[in-house]
């Protein structure tokens, strides 16, 4: 059976759909107006994104311009946009810094992110894993993709729906 987001590919044996960067039939407008009913039914006052005057002092509102560019080049930030829009409703939150990019999800005891940056011209993923796993660019606590990698979309859909499924949980001294 023929996968509905890569036709040339076939569907996972685990049973489980992969968590792709491809929309659902979801338009922009609908996931606002989720986004508004699920803020509205929460009574939520959590802001979308930090104030200005709210940012640690490493944080900036600016990636660097050579981190920007890989982060383009590898449309992490685009395939990130349809998962906050599809699977999180838009309660999710970017945050820039310098060095990378960030997605943050849940409150209290239950936030999550995904934390992505950029070293020597590479994209490094988070882990929420300890200990080297079976990815030949796995580092026990991160993924580090070289430019190679990072340009294959195959590559940042599995790695950005391996962190959607298992995401890094803040730790409590943040």
């Amino acid at each position: 059976m023929a996968n509905r987001h890569y036709p040339d590919k076939q569907e996972p044996q685990s049973g489980k759909s992969p968590i792709l960067g491809q929309g659902h039939g979801l338009s922009d407008e609908e996931g606002l107006l989720i986004q508004q009913m699920i803020r509205e039914e929460q009574h939520s006052a959590r802001a979308l994104h930090i104030p200005q005057e709210d940012l640690a002092q490493e944080a900036t509102t600016r990636m660097s311009p050579e981190v920007a560019r890989v982060i383009d080049a590898s449309r992490v930030r685009q395939v990130l946009h349809m998962f906050n829009r599809d699977y999180l409703y838009g309660q999710g939150r970017f945050d820039e810094y310098k060095d990378g990019l960030l997605l943050k999800w849940g409150d209290g005891y239950s936030r999550k992110h995904i934390w992505i940056t950029v070293e020597n011209g590479n994209l490094i993923f988070e882990t929420s894993h300890a200990r080297k796993c079976a990815k030949p660019y796995c580092t026990g606590t991160h993924h580090v993709l070289m430019p190679d990698l990072y340009m294959n979309i195959d590559v940042i859909n599995q790695e950005l729906g391996d962190c959607f499924r298992r995401p890094v949980y803040e730790r409590s001294d943040d």
